[in-house]
């Protein structure tokens, strides 16, 4: 299997460092989440290098590409710790794009690619610990279209967005809606969350709602397996820079008249990090190479790769903040940013032990030494 990045991937991948090195820099970092978490005005500079269209047909705007190519990207971005839900983009572009009748991406598959409409998914729910079949909002027909009625949790920048990708009930099953942020009876309460971004509770009382597929948990699982691949990506560039400012500092920290670089037992940690480092690249491959498998043989991967980057984001930021000392966790160092990034992406669609319990559930008879 050949894993070079083709030529086109490696421009993809300056074109994006390139933005995040000189146009979002720790300062506007800084001013984003003291103005909220998010920030329209980069969400547009990104949309602008097509990177909201990824998964977005050419016909509608888009760029055409597939995960490998988001993959990069979200990289890229989690270096910069960008704020910005551009994973929401993804999932949007490519859900719409495999489920949604025509007329819907007709309208808005274009606005989602030219940065016009931020789409995200809101499918938490608070008594579903991440269960995707644990859904307690429900739909009705109405006319010729439909109602929701529900409440979800921790929405992406959801006071900001101007749709929402909801699952709800109707039948006894669940189908995928489209529901616009500006509909009546809709109700987004914004807050800050612990990284710095944005999130939202959102309540649908009897709001007007657009059908996007009926057979809405296939829909909504493939929608989260994206998420997972984009933060197991995203996760890997956050973990390249947390190791990058961590070896920065041993090399010019001192402690009895050398630097603490020098110290055995501190590069043996070091070492432990780096090969944790090195499972979750090889982890978020394996997660991008399988998003367009079979949905049993995707699940399972994006579960075990999940899983893995969860451990790794828990020993890496630790091990971090370790061998930084007090100032690894003061608001004033990048370090301490890096490590509160890991902790949400960690908690981010199925947090470890509930990935644990997916690969443990989905493990077939042929599984272990003797496969």
């Amino acid at each position: 299997m050949d894993f070079d990045f083709s030529d086109d991937q490696e421009q993809l991948r300056d074109a994006v460092r390139k933005w995040v090195d000189k146009g979002y820099d720790f300062e506007r970092r800084r001013k984003a989440v003291a103005a909220g978490g998010f920030d329209r005005a980069a969400y547009g500079e990104l949309a602008e290098l097509g990177l909201a269209g990824l998964y977005i047909s050419e016909a509608h705007g888009g760029m055409a590409m597939g995960p490998i190519e988001g993959m990069v990207t979200m990289e890229e971005l989690g270096r910069g710790i960008v704020l910005e839900p551009l994973a929401q983009a993804l999932i949007a572009g490519g859900v719409l794009e495999g489920y949604a009748p025509d007329a819907v991406k007709s309208a808005w598959l274009g606005k989602i690619a030219g940065g016009e409409s931020l789409v995200v998914l809101a499918y938490t729910e608070r008594k579903a610990r991440y269960r995707l079949d644990v859904c307690a909002t429900t739909a009705a027909k109405a006319g010729d279209g439909y109602t929701v009625t529900g409440a979800k949790s921790v929405v992406p920048a959801g006071d900001q967005a101007d749709a929402f990708l909801v699952p709800a009930t109707v039948g006894g099953k669940t189908a995928l809606f489209l529901v616009e942020a500006k509909a009546s009876g809709v109700k987004a309460s914004g807050y800050g969350t612990q990284d710095g971004g944005r999130a939202a509770e959102v309540s649908f009382s009897n709001a007007p709602a657009t059908l996007v597929a009926l057979d809405g948990q296939t829909a909504l699982e493939h929608a989260v397996d994206i998420g997972i691949a984009a933060t197991c990506a995203e996760a890997v560039g956050v973990l390249d820079k947390t190791m990058a400012v961590t070896v920065e500092y041993m090399n010019t920290r001192k402690q009895f008249g050398v630097t603490i670089a020098s110290f055995q037992a501190l590069r043996h940690r070091v070492a432990d990090m780096k090969m944790q480092l090195e499972l979750a690249r090889s982890m978020s491959y394996y997660a991008s190479l399988k998003l367009n498998a079979p949905t049993e043989e995707r699940r399972r991967a994006l579960a075990r790769a999940k899983y893995q980057l969860g451990v790794s984001m828990r020993f890496i930021g630790q091990a971090s903040v370790q061998l930084h000392g007090g100032i690894g966790v003061t608001d004033e160092y990048i370090g301490s940013h890096y490590f509160k990034k890991l902790t949400q992406l960690e908690l981010s669609f199925g947090d470890t032990l509930h990935h644990l319990g997916e690969v443990s559930e989905k493990m077939q008879d042929t599984a272990g030494v003797f496969a």
